[in-house]
């Protein structure tokens, strides 16, 4: 049974709220780049906002990262005080003033992140429990094979990235197949718990452009605005 939070609840700010997830290498930040040139196209207003970036924390984070001394529930704290300031400081006021907010993973990230790395599901849920409800939420689906395959064509996989924390194996393409799986595993459960829309991140950009599209319209639609 889900706790009685403020996340339970459907926000009733006149702004949109839109996520993306999934693990890296799905495809899922250009999608929401290229809706949000979309949308611009149109006249909206929309404000884009991404995981770990409040200029209150993010440097704290990325700096203890950096030095590997980050326990997973100090990982998952970290990331819900940065979260915290972002949708105090940017999210919420974006949404009373009308706007359409696009964020690039949600307390959807940390919620698959987190328990992978240990942390009590519950517990998880109810530090983020002053979030609000997103409008719409599309998860976009890749395996670990092909997610590590598309990381690899640009970059190695990251320390944290790969879960090396978490000593799985001492091989980093190895230990990042199972972390991410592990995170995939999570997601899958959300689908039904927080009705998560999903797409298949295999499918061409163009193609997934417009199923993205037409399930924004439906929810922009609901709110009086027809594109």
């Amino acid at each position: 049974m889900k706790n009685k939070t403020r996340f339970n609840e459907m926000h009733n700010f006149p702004g949109t709220l839109i996520c993306v997830e999934g693990i890296d290498g799905s495809g899922k930040s250009t999608q929401l780049v290229i809706l949000r040139d979309w949308l611009k196209s149109l006249k909206q207003d929309v404000i884009f906002t991404e995981w770990n970036s409040s200029d209150l924390i993010s440097q704290t984070t990325k700096l203890a990262k950096k030095k590997n001394l980050l326990s997973p529930k100090t990982f998952s704290l970290l990331h819900a005080v940065d979260f915290a300031d972002r949708l105090e400081q940017v999210i919420i006021p974006a949404l009373k003033a009308g706007f359409i907010v696009l964020a690039d993973r949600y307390v959807y990230t940390a919620f698959a992140r987190d328990v992978a790395r240990g942390v009590d599901a519950d517990w998880v849920r109810r530090v983020y429990g002053f979030a609000i409800q997103p409008d719409l939420t599309l998860y976009f689906r890749v395996s670990e094979d092909v997610s590590l395959e598309r990381i690899c064509a640009n970059r190695s996989p990251k320390f944290y990235e790969a879960g090396m924390d978490l000593k799985i194996s001492a091989d980093p393409y190895e230990s990042y197949r199972i972390f991410q799986k592990r995170v995939n595993d999570e997601y899958k459960k959300m689908i039904t718990e927080y009705n998560l829309v999903e797409i298949d991140a295999n499918e061409s950009i163009h193609k997934k452009q417009l199923f993205f599209r037409e399930e924004v319209k439906k929810v922009l639609a609901e709110k009086g605005i027809i594109l």
